[in-house]
C-alpha cells in the first residue's frame, strides 16, 4: 500500500522492521562512537557524589527543552523559581507544564530503578498522564492529524482506533523487552523512538513522553546509571533532519538516515552533557573551598549539596533538609551571600538566592 498522509497510518509495519537491515557498516561505525561517549558520561556523573543534585538540575533543563520542541515556552528565571516554589503557585500555565514534564521524569526514573517495572503501554500512559494532568489513556476518538503550523498542510495521520493501537504499542512492547535480539541498544533506542511517535498513541505529549523513554530504555539497558542524556537541544538546533528522518522512513522505509541522525545525536549530547557535568563538579568544588575557608563554622558537606540542587535556593530548603532551623538557615544564607556565593533577590513576598555561576552553567 502506498502511503498517503491524509489517511491513517493503520498500516505501520510492526518491529523489527521487515526486511531492513538495520546494522549497516555506517551505523555500526556510528554506534561505537556514541557508544564510548556515552560510557564517558556516566562516569563523569559518577563524579557528583549524590546524583539526585544532575536528576533534578539537568532534567529541568531537558523539560524546558522539550516542551519548547512542542511550542511550550518558559524562561529559566521562571522555570527555576517555579521550581524553587515547588507547586508553581503564581506561575504561567507553561512554567506548570514544563514542571509537570520533569515529574514524569523522576516517576519513570523511579519505575525503572526499582527494578519491578517494565517499560510499556502501562507506563508510557503513566507518563502522558503525569505530565497532562489527566486521566485519559491510549487514544479512542478519530480524528487526529499533525500538521505543518506554518501552512496548516497535513503532514501525517498517525494510526486509529483503540484496539489497533493497543496492538502496536504490545508489538512496541515487546521490542523493547527482547533481549536476545543482538541489536545494539543505542540503534534499538533510535528504532524504537521512530515507532512510537508513528503510532502517537495519545491526543497531545507523544514527543515528550517519547524522549522520556529514550532515557529510561538507557538506564533499563544499563547504559546509563540516572537520567542525564537529553536530546531535546540536539533535536531543536537540527529540528529539519529530525522530522525528515521520521519522513523518511514512514515514506520510504529509509533507516539508515534516521538510525545515524539519533547516534549522532546521542554522541554530541553525551560530549556536551559530559562538559556540563565537569562544570558542575568544578563550580561545587569551588564553592565548598569558599565555604571551608571562608565560613569553616557553617561548612558541610550537606549543605554544599542543598545549594546545588536548584540555582534558586529558599531558606526552607535548609529546613527541609535539616540543615538548620529557620533563624539559623536565614543567617546560613546571608552570610553566603556575603562571601559571593549567592545574591538574593526579593520577588513578591518571597527571597531568593540566587547561585548566578550555577544558573549560567545550566542555562548554557
Amino acid at each position: 500500500m502506498t502511503f498517503d498522509r491524509n489517511r491513517p497510518y493503520n498500516d505501520l509495519p510492526p518491529l523489527p522492521p521487515p526486511g531492513v537491515e538495520l546494522e549497516t557498516k555506517a551505523v555500526l561505525k556510528k554506534a561505537i562512537a556514541a557508544n564510548k561517549a556515552l560510557a564517558d558520561l556516566r562516569g563523569a556523573g559518577q563524579l557528583i557524589p549524590n546524583q539526585s543534585v544532575l536528576i533534578q538540575a539537568l532534567g529541568l533543563q531537558e523539560a524546558k527543552l522539550s516542551s519548547e520542541i512542542e511550542n511550550i515556552v518558559t524562561t529559566n528565571d521562571e522555570l527555576y523559581r517555579a521550581f524553587a516554589d515547588n507547586d508553581g503557585g503564581g506561575h504561567s500555565p507553561e512554567a506548570k507544564e514544563v514542571l509537570r514534564y520533569k515529574d514524569a521524569l523522576w516517576l519513570g526514573h523511579t519505575a525503572i530503578k526499582q527494578g519491578n517495572r517494565p517499560i510499556n503501554t502501562r507506563l508510557y500512559e503513566e507518563l502522558f498522564q503525569t505530565i497532562k494532568q489527566t486521566t485519559e489513556g491510549v487514544r479512542r476518538l478519530p480524528g487526529t492529524k499533525l500538521k505543518n503550523p506554518t501552512n496548516n498542510e497535513i503532514i501525517y495521520t498517525p494510526p486509529e482506533g483503540e484496539t489497533l493501537l493497543r496492538d502496536k504499542l504490545a508489538n512496541l512492547d515487546t521490542f523493547i523487552n527482547s533481549y536476545d535480539d543482538g541489536l545494539d541498544p543505542l540503534i534499538k533506542m533510535a528504532v524504537m523512538h521512530y515507532q512510537f511517535e508513528a503510532i502517537h498513541p495519545f491526543s497531545d505529549g507523544n514527543g515528550r513522553t517519547g524522549r522520556i523513554l529514550n532515557v529510561l530504555y538507557l538506564i533499563e539497558r544499563g547504559l546509563l546509571d540516572i537520567p542525564v542524556l537529553y536530546l531535546s537541544r540536539y533535536i531543536i538546533e537540527h529540528k529539519d533532519g529530525y522530522y525528515l528522518g521520521l519522513r523518511g522512513i514512514t515514506e520510504q522505509q529509509e533507516w539508515e538516515a534516521w538510525l545515524l541522525y539519533m547516534l549522532s545525536a546521542v554522541e554530541e549530547t553525551a560530549v556536551l552533557t559530559r562538559q556540563r557535568i565537569m562544570a558542575i563538579h568544578n563550580l561545587m568544588e569551588q564553592t565548598a573551598s569558599t565555604v571551608r575557608t571562608k565560613l569553616p563554622k557553617i561548612y558541610s558537606k550537606d549543605l554544599i549539596e542543598v545549594l546545588f540542587r536548584q540555582p534558586y535556593c529558599k531558606i526552607a530548603f535548609l529546613e527541609q533538609y535539616d540543615i538548620a532551623k529557620r533563624k539559623t538557615a536565614a543567617d546560613y544564607l546571608n552570610k553566603l551571600e556575603e562571601v559571593g556565593v549567592f545574591s538574593s533577590a526579593k520577588i513578591g513576598r518571597e527571597k531568593y538566592y540566587i547561585n548566578h555561576a550555577y544558573f549560567s552553567v545550566l542555562s548554557d
